[in-house]
């Protein structure tokens, strides 16, 4: 039982219910419009100290293998530490929850037919309807700068992040996949996938049209995707012809698959995203580059998406 409890909030990470948040850690919340949604997507907006329109991140969180666990997750709060490191930058952070998840509820729209079937195309594509839903309405409001958005994934989110990759919408410049993928915890085994044969097929379907630059984070003692997928993953993604930037890291903590949500976890990562930004696009010359202005930390540098 304990296992099972821990490979939830690993596959959720931070999004788990609790206690009631503290005000300054809520931020706003309300749900998004969006035409395929009927009561629209249940996001929390978590804006950065300094006044004026802000760049835009959008967090996408995983899936518990549990289905009674959706409705009871809520998003990541404004004060964790995964959205503080945007926030703290000069970034306004949308957290939103798809369909079948939190107060979104709803049909849930990302399986993938069971373990035998493994089809894990469309469920990514599903979860990238509801990412790109949330991108464009959040570009409508006045306190979000012009220009393309960074969308970040964890597990469940960052496969879907993949799939909005291979979309090329023109709203989003960069995409950061934390340990994304699929299936994971077979049976509750960690490190059994359904039908990974198919997830690596999929990933290069999605390669073959994707043309954003990602960035993929995945660490050696990940419970769901092991090094041995991620590599593979990667391999078909990059042989389709898409661009990644891959950073294979030791093991953190009791398991990796949580490293983007865990306590320290962003003096590791956030380095990674500060380079990466830094590789694919030049400051924004008109505007203070966010990171810059921020913290003065080993991980306060640059990131700021491109117009």
């Amino acid at each position: 039982m304990r296992a099972w409890r821990i490979m939830a909030l690993l596959a959720l990470g931070a999004c788990a219910s609790g206690a009631a948040l503290p005000a300054d850690e809520v931020g706003e919340t309300l749900s998004l419009p969006a035409s395929h949604v009927p009561n629209g997507l249940f996001t929390r907006i978590c804006r950065p100290g300094a006044p004026g329109p802000a760049p835009l991140v959008v967090i996408n969180h995983g899936s518990p293998r549990d289905a009674a666990a959706r409705p009871t997750m809520r998003p990541y709060a404004c004060g964790s530490e995964a959205v503080r490191w945007f926030t703290e930058r000069g970034f306004i952070a949308a957290i939103p929850m798809r369909r079948g998840y939190g107060r979104t509820g709803g049909p849930w729209a990302e399986g993938f037919g069971g373990c035998g079937s493994g089809d894990y195309g469309p469920a990514g594509r599903e979860t990238a309807r509801d990412i790109l839903a949330v991108v464009r309405v959040m570009q409508g409001r006045p306190d979000v700068a012009p220009g393309a958005a960074m969308v970040v994934g964890q597990s469940a989110g960052g496969w879907g992040s993949l799939a909005l990759a291979a979309e090329n919408p023109p709203e989003v410049a960069l995409i950061v996949n934390m340990a994304g993928g699929r299936g994971g915890w077979q049976g509750g085994v960690p490190n059994q996938v359904c039908r990974a044969d198919q997830l690596v097929r999929v990933a290069g379907e999605f390669g073959a049209t994707a043309r954003i630059p990602t960035l993929w984070i995945y660490t050696a003692n990940d419970s769901f995707f092991d090094p041995a997928l991620a590599a593979r993953m990667a391999e078909a993604w990059r042989g389709a012809g898409a661009p990644a930037d891959v950073q294979a890291l030791p093991a953190f903590g009791r398991d990796g698959h949580g490293l983007f949500s865990a306590a320290g976890g962003s003096e590791i990562w956030g380095p990674l995203v500060q380079a990466f930004r830094d590789r694919n696009q030049a400051p924004d010359r008109d505007r203070p580059d966010p990171l810059r202005s921020g913290p003065q930390s080993p991980v306060a540098e640059s990131l700021t998406p491109r117009r």
